[in-house]
């Protein structure tokens, strides 16, 4: 770590350099060089991200949607009204009331959707976190540059304050000269 980034740390946090976490060590670079600290989160966590991993969330975004509610829904009324059919016509079903076969069908897509969700939504929670922290880190540097302005702003008009005392002084001098050379023409 450099010595300017080091000193800029210590000066922006009013704390050693040692003491900061990362995330201000990461602000305090950042702010040091000039470089920006914006990134697009979700893009890098994607660009990651295995197959297997893209493809529990668009299951879980397809488990999650009103169309797979509808599929599913006209799948059980269809199972239904298929098996209660052939049962009246012809006094035999594949899977008779109370529909063992639909029960074994729906705790295994359960069994197997419930962990493909419980994944995309772990994944979720990690990006938003990622997402946070981020988000802190840019806040946070962006307070620390309005700081810094405000800073230099008053500086500034420190100096603006120091010039027009000066031009006021030397406006009095030229004020009080010219009263003096009025009054000894007016004496001759």
């Amino acid at each position: 770590m450099d010595k300017k980034t080091r000193d800029t740390a210590e000066k922006l946090f009013s704390s050693e350099y040692e003491k900061l976490t990362d995330q201000e060590k990461h602000v305090a670079h950042h702010i040091t060089e000039r470089t920006p600290i914006s990134t697009n989160i979700v893009q890098d966590f994607s660009e990651q991200m295995t197959l297997g991993q893209k493809m529990a969330d668009k299951v879980a975004y397809f488990g999650g949607s009103w169309i797979f509610i509808s599929i599913f829904a006209c799948v059980m009324v269809i199972w239904i009204i298929l098996n209660s059919f052939i049962l009246i016509r012809l006094n035999s079903s594949f899977d008779p009331y109370p529909y063992i076969l639909l029960n074994l069908v729906l705790s295994m897509l359960a069994a197997i959707q419930a962990p493909i969700i419980l994944m995309s939504q772990n994944r979720q929670a990690y990006k938003d976190r990622l997402s946070a922290e981020h988000d802190y880190e840019v806040n946070l540097k962006a307070e620390l540059e309005i700081i810094g302005l405000h800073e230099k702003i008053d500086f500034l008009r420190e100096g603006q304050w120091n010039e027009l005392i000066l031009i006021q002084q030397k406006q009095l001098t030229l004020l009080s000269q010219l009263t003096e050379d009025l009054k000894k023409q007016q004496r001759v």
